[in-house]
C-alpha cells in the first residue's frame, strides 16, 4: 500500500468521525439539557486547546522526529487512543462543567493529530502541494458519508444515539491510524531562518491574522447551523442534505486542485476564499427560508473551506520549510483553528441569544471582510 493511499485512508476515517461529530453533537449537548451558551462553551473547548496545544505537538514531532523516525505517527496513535476513551467516558458523566472538563482534556491530548498528518503528507509530497487535494478529498468524502448517514438516521433515532455513533468512528480512526506511514524530519538547512525570524515579517503576521478572521467567520456555522435550520422547520434529513451539499463542493476542488494551482496563484484563491466567506454568511444570516438560497451559500463552502485551506495549508509549507514544517502547520492550525474557533464560537453564543442569528451571520460575514483586507494587504505568497 503506497504512501499516499494510507495518508487517504486516514483523512477518510477521521473525517468521517468529524462529519457525525460537527453538525450533531451539538443536539446531543441539547439533549442532555445544556444551553446555548453552555453548549457554545463546550464546542468551543476543541478551539481553545489549539490556542497552545498543537504547538506543543508540534515542536515534540519536529524535535523528536529529527531523533527518532515515526515521533509524529505515534502523536497521531495517542491523539487517537485519547478520543475514544474521552467520548466513552461521556456515557458516565453528566451535568455542563463535567461535559466541559472531558472535552477540554480530550482536546488538548488529541489536538496533535491532524497538524503533524498535513505536514507528513506534505513531506511525502516532496513540495508538489497540488497532489495534496487528491489525497484529501477521502476526507471530504468521509464527512459527507457521516453527515448524510447521521442525519438519516436521526430523523428515526433519538439525538442521545450521537454519542454512540461519534465514538465508533473515533475508534475506527484511531485503528486507521495505525497504517500512517513514518516521516522523518530533516535537519535545518545551513543558513534556514530561525522560527522567530519567520514569526516577525509582516506577511506572515498578516497572513495568520486573515487565518484567524476565517475561522472566527465559521464560528456561528459550527455551533448553531443545525440548530438554525431545525428552528426554521427544516428535517435532520434536509439538514444533513445541506451539510452534505458543501462538503460534495469541497470535493470536487480537491478532485481538481492540481489543475487550480497550476492557473492561479496561492493570493489569488485566498482572496477569492475570503470575498465568497462575505457572501455566504450574510446569505445564510438572511436567506434562512429560501432552500435555494441556503444551497446557494453552502456550495460556496469550497471556496471558504476547501480552496482556503488548501492554499492556506501550502502558504505556511512555504512559510515553515523543512525542520520548522510541523510547527508551521501546528501554528496554523492553533491561531486559525484554535484562536480563532474558540473567539467565533463564543462570540456567536452570546450574540445568538443577544442580537439574533440574522446578525450573528452578519458578523462573521464582517470578519471575512477583515480577512479579505489583510490578504489583499500584504500577503503576496
Amino acid at each position: 500500500m503506497t504512501a499516499s493511499t494510507r495518508l487517504a485512508a486516514y483523512y477518510f476515517a477521521y473525517f468521517t468521525y468529524a462529519g457525525a461529530f460537527v453538525p450533531y453533537f451539538t443536539l446531543f449537548l441539547a439533549a442532555r439539557g445544556l444551553s446555548a451558551a453552555q453548549i457554545a462553551v463546550v464546542m468551543a473547548m476543541p478551539q481553545l486547546a489549539r490556542i497552545f496545544a498543537p504547538a506543543l505537538w508540534g515542536w515534540l514531532a519536529d524535535t523528536w522526529g529529527m531523533r527518532f523516525g515515526g515521533a509524529g505517527r505515534a502523536i497521531v496513535l495517542f491523539s487517537g487512543a485519547v478520543l475514544v476513551a474521552g467520548y466513552a467516558s461521556l456515557y458516565a458523566v453528566r451535568g455542563f462543567a463535567g461535559v466541559a472538563a472531558v472535552m477540554l482534556v480530550l482536546s488538548i491530548l488529541a489536538a496533535g493529530a491532524l497538524p503533524i498528518v498535513e505536514s507528513i503528507t506534505l513531506g511525502a509530497l516532496e513540495g508538489r502541494s497540488g497532489d495534496y487535494g487528491p489525497i484529501r478529498l477521502w476526507g471530504s468524502i468521509g464527512f459527507i458519508l457521516g453527515v448524510l448517514g447521521l442525519g438519516v438516521w436521526l430523523d428515526q433515532q433519538a439525538p442521545s444515539t450521537v454519542l454512540h455513533w461519534v465514538l465508533a468512528l473515533a475508534a475506527a480512526s484511531f485503528a486507521v491510524s495505525f497504517a500512517l506511514p513514518r516521516f522523518a524530519v530533516p535537519r535545518p538547512a545551513h543558513g534556514q531562518a530561525g522560527l522567530g525570524t519567520v514569526l516577525r515579517r509582516a506577511e506572515v503576521v498578516a497572513f495568520f491574522g486573515a487565518c484567524f478572521c476565517m475561522t472566527v467567520a465559521h464560528g456561528a456555522m459550527y455551533a448553531f447551523y443545525s440548530i438554525y435550520l431545525e428552528a426554521a422547520g427544516y428535517s435532520k434529513t434536509v439538514i444533513g442534505v445541506l451539510w452534505t451539499l458543501g462538503v460534495v463542493a469541497e470535493v470536487l476542488v480537491f478532485l481538481f486542485l492540481p489543475r487550480i494551482l497550476r492557473r492561479f496563484g496561492l493570493r489569488a484563491l485566498l482572496l477569492a476564499s475570503f470575498a465568497c466567506a462575505v457572501v455566504r454568511f450574510f446569505a445564510i444570516g438572511w436567506g434562512v427560508g429560501a432552500i435555494a438560497l441556503l444551497a446557494v451559500a453552502q456550495l460556496l463552502h469550497a471556496a471558504t473551506f476547501g480552496t482556503y485551506h488548501a492554499a492556506a495549508i501550502a502558504s505556511v509549507h512555504r512559510f515553515f520549510p523543512g525542520a520548522l514544517a510541523a510547527r508551521g502547520q501546528a501554528l496554523y492550525s492553533s491561531i486559525g483553528f484554535g484562536l480563532g474557533g474558540s473567539a467565533g464560537i463564543l462570540l456567536a453564543g452570546w450574540t445568538w441569544d443577544a442580537l439574533g442569528p440574522e446578525l450573528t451571520f452578519t458578523l462573521s460575514a464582517g470578519f471575512g471582510l477583515v480577512g479579505l483586507v489583510l490578504v489583499a494587504w500584504r500577503v503576496r505568497v
